[in-house]
């Protein structure tokens, strides 16, 4: 370590040297220039000698300011000749005050004033650039054997890629493909330009290419999903930079680079937020999020806490998931003031001590019991925790003022078959009517599986994969509509700005994906070939599952909103005494565990539900 920082600083004080000698060196030269590089006459030269003793500590102690010696000569770019103009220019400027207050500028030629400073630019920006170049040239030659590599992708992210990995001797760099025409036969950092996406097969095969990297975060998921199975067809390893979800805030470089996963391929498409819109209603507010430490929960608070609320508040009765979430927040943001609360939705003292102490203005309601074949076993405790949980905190944000409650529902509620969706129904049903009588707004998003949550068929999958199959599918024609947490917690923000109360927001999910094609996908990026080195059994359908999902029912005429990824569904309406009624009746049969009395008030609630 050591001998680290003495060789650092041992080039810090190189360049300073350099730097310095330059500045009598360009003087001198400025005035042989003016003299037609003749002798230069004596009365002259005191102005020199002069000027020379003014513009040497000037410029020190201006270069040093400017941090000319921040960045090393190897790594040499615009902003650092940026810092050598603004330098040069405030130096001049300096040195002409000076020795105007102290003799008026006597025997200075005022063409030495306009030289200096081209003359000092050059002298300290050409040794930087010449020295990068030389490096650049001959650690090029270094790495020919490194894998031949092609970057899709010649924007702005394959450029940063590109700047990156020419330093790494483990690549060499053959060429980028780029589909828009424009950048045809164009070069980036010498590197060319040679075709588009079309015709990558062809040019990996003629350039020996092993490695093609893509270099768009924002790439539509159609176009990834081709670019994967060509790579995938023609046996080219393929790696992939994250998402813009992923990468926001990171620097591009090859450290970021990973395999490419069913992330990319079902939840990739860009989506555009009013994040002035987010910020608006979230900036120093007191946020509470219920069931905080799950898949949904714990992004909400990462999306939340970058939004600067005042406070957040997170309420989850599992200790690990609230330990887990607690201690990443902490560790990455110093300034959140940060309130994790261990406790049950359903508690009634629990939760109306959350309210009166903490007092939050938003409440983003995500704690519910979601694994459709485990409430099918136990539908008393599903309609306890999905159905009471939401009405004991939708009654405290009503009654202790919250400014807006925003449930997060599922497209299981549509057209329910099972326990689950019926209680999350219900759940939209009570906040949609209640909102009638309250002067919160009660807002309910509404979407379908994310990618990678817990007891979601992504991880069984990868779980079956490594353990060498076989791979478990309930029917060969099963789908369901997919997209990647973070995408769908940045929706429910959107939603939440959005909001005026009593709506529906549908999230707009694409297309269904079959799981059988999920399955096969996942296999092939594990590099294995489906149904030889994995099998895909069938299983039959579970209990409660249903062979696709739906977004909303009929009654629900789904209109656009101003944003192109959510559509608002109607609310519906029912008689608030009745409901209440309901409720004793479904609250008497969870007590006394009559499943099919409980699943008879689901269904007076949900007519739609079928069991």
């Amino acid at each position: 370590m050591k001998k680290f920082l003495h060789h650092i600083l041992l080039n810090r004080w190189s360049a300073f040297a350099h730097d310095l000698i330059w500045v009598p060196v360009v003087l001198a030269a400025a005035y042989y220039l003016r003299f037609n590089l003749d002798t230069i006459p004596v009365p002259y030269r005191p102005s020199l000698i002069r000027l020379i003793a003014i513009a040497v500590p000037v410029q020190a102690v201006i270069f040093w300011v400017f941090g000319l010696y921040r960045a090393l000569w190897r790594f040499a770019s615009i902003p650092d000749l940026v810092r050598i103009i603004k330098g040069v220019g405030l130096g001049i400027l300096l040195i002409v005050l000076i020795d105007f207050i102290l003799t008026r500028l006597d025997g200075v030629p005022r063409s030495v004033l306009f030289l200096y400073p081209l003359l000092l630019v050059t002298g300290l920006s050409v040794p930087r650039i010449s020295y990068r170049w030389f490096k650049d040239h001959r650690f090029n030659l270094h790495t020919r054997e490194g894998q031949r590599t092609i970057i899709v992708g010649a924007g702005r992210a394959g450029e940063l890629l590109a700047r990156d990995i020419m330093y790494r001797p483990e690549y060499q760099l053959l060429a980028f493909v780029d589909d828009d025409p424009e950048k045809l036969n164009r070069e980036i950092h010498g590197i060319r330009v040679v075709g588009g996406t079309g015709d990558l097969a062809g040019i990996v095969q003629a350039t020996g290419c092993e490695l093609v990297l893509l270099a768009m975060p924002s790439v539509r998921r159609k176009t990834l999903q081709r670019l994967v199975a060509e790579c995938d067809r023609i046996g080219v390893v393929c790696k992939t930079l994250p998402s813009v979800f992923e990468m926001s805030g990171l620097q591009v470089e090859a450290s970021r680079l990973r395999s490419v996963t069913v992330e990319d391929l079902l939840g990739r498409d860009t989506i555009h937020l009013d994040y002035e819109a987010i910020a608006g209603y979230l900036r120093g507010r007191s946020v509470l999020v219920t069931g905080g430490g799950g898949s949904i929960g714990s992004e909400l608070c990462r999306q939340i806490a970058r939004q600067q609320p005042a406070k957040l508040i997170i309420l989850e009765h599992a200790e690990s998931n609230l330990y887990a979430i607690e201690y990443e927040l902490r560790r990455h943001f110093n300034d959140l003031q940060l309130e994790a609360i261990l406790g049950d939705v359903k508690n009634h003292d629990r939760v109306n001590w959350v309210f009166r102490q903490f007092k939050p203005d938003i409440v983003f309601h995500a704690a519910a019991y979601k694994h459709v074949p485990m409430l099918e076993g136990n539908p008393a405790e599903g309609v306890s925790n999905n159905i009471y949980g939401t009405r004991v905190i939708a009654d405290a944000a009503d009654r202790f003022g919250v400014d807006r409650f925003v449930l997060v529902s599922t497209d299981k509620a549509v057209n329910p078959a099972n326990v689950m969706g019926a209680t999350k129904r219900v759940a939209e049903i009570y906040c949609q009517n209640l909102e009638m009588r309250s002067a919160t707004k009660f807002i309910t998003t509404r979407f379908g599986n994310v990618l990678g949550s817990v007891g979601s068929v992504v991880p069984l999958f990868a779980k079956q994969i490594k353990a060498g199959g076989p791979v478990t599918v309930t029917d060969p024609e099963i789908t369901r509509y997919f997209m990647t947490i973070p995408e769908a917690v940045s929706l429910i923000l959107q939603a939440g700005a959005m909001g005026r109360g009593g709506e529906i927001f549908v999230l707009d999910m694409g297309e269904p994906v079959r799981i059988q094609d999920l399955a096969q996908q996942m296999i092939r990026l594990s590099g294995l070939v489906p149904g030889r080195d994995i099998k895909i059994v069938y299983t039959g359908l579970r209990p409660g599952e249903k062979l696709f999902e739906e977004l909303l029912h009929a009654g629900e005429d789904l209109q656009p909103t101003s944003h192109e990824k959510l559509l608002l569904a109607r609310s519906r309406q029912v008689d608030w005494n009745w409901l209440q009624q309901e409720f004793a009746g479904l609250e008497e049969a969870v007590r006394s565990r009559e499943v099919d009395v409980l699943k008879k008030h689901l269904q007076n609630i949900v007519p739609e539900y079928r069991t």
